[in-house]
């Protein structure tokens, strides 16, 4: 993945963060992610990110489950090991809910785990860039991608007049990437220092 040119600010406080989210979005600059020591409420919507889908996929993996559940036992008491035992059906559906609900629930868990996981890119052995050593720690960090359409300089000015109260300017990459943090990369050996305004 090739490597962005990204302008970070740094607010101390939500009470600044949350209205220059809006303005930053209201001017047309494209933000990359905003990163807080804590949730915070409406922050999503005022960046202008959708509503998650996980509720979705965990429903089709639940049907996925509830279907894999019925089918395999269906096929065993039917055709593949019908057996008759004192005179019950081939196909007991009441003797079939508890392992059918324990299957759903099992694919439905595990699969949104799973896709978690995945959209959040959490696993072993994955880094990502930090943009600022403390933007979980007690500083609100906006990042922003500089593109075709704007350049840092403008960009700067315009978090220095929201309230930001340290700007800098970083080149790396947006996406993960396999590695160790306890090695340091090509990638933040080349970064020049940060700007402070």
């Amino acid at each position: 993945m090739a490597a962005k040119k990204f302008v970070v600010g740094c607010f101390g406080d939500e009470a600044v963060l949350f209205p220059a989210v809006k303005k930053v979005r209201a001017a047309g600059y494209k933000i990359h992610d905003v990163y807080t020591p804590f949730p915070v409420h409406g922050l999503d919507h005022a960046m202008g990110l959708r509503e998650t889908s996980l509720h979705t996929a965990g429903f089709v993996y639940g049907i996925t489950g509830t279907t894999t559940a019925l089918s395999f036992m269906s096929w065993v008491f039917t055709s593949d090991w019908p057996l008759n035992i004192g005179g019950k059906p081939h196909f007991p559906l009441p003797a079939f809910i508890p392992i059918t609900f324990e299957l759903t629930v099992l694919f439905s868990a595990v699969g949104m785990v799973m896709t978690f996981c995945y959209l959040c890119q959490l696993m072993p052995f994955v880094k990502k860039h930090i943009f600022h050593p403390r933007q979980t720690d007690d500083k609100f960090v906006m990042v922003i991608e500089v593109t075709n359409k704007s350049n840092a300089g403008e960009i700067k000015d315009f978090l220095a007049s929201v309230g930001a109260a340290e700007i800098n300017e970083q080149i790396a990459e947006p996406g993960w990437w396999y590695g160790r943090f306890d090695r340091e990369d090509r990638l933040y050996a080349e970064q020049p220092a940060p700007l402070n305004v």
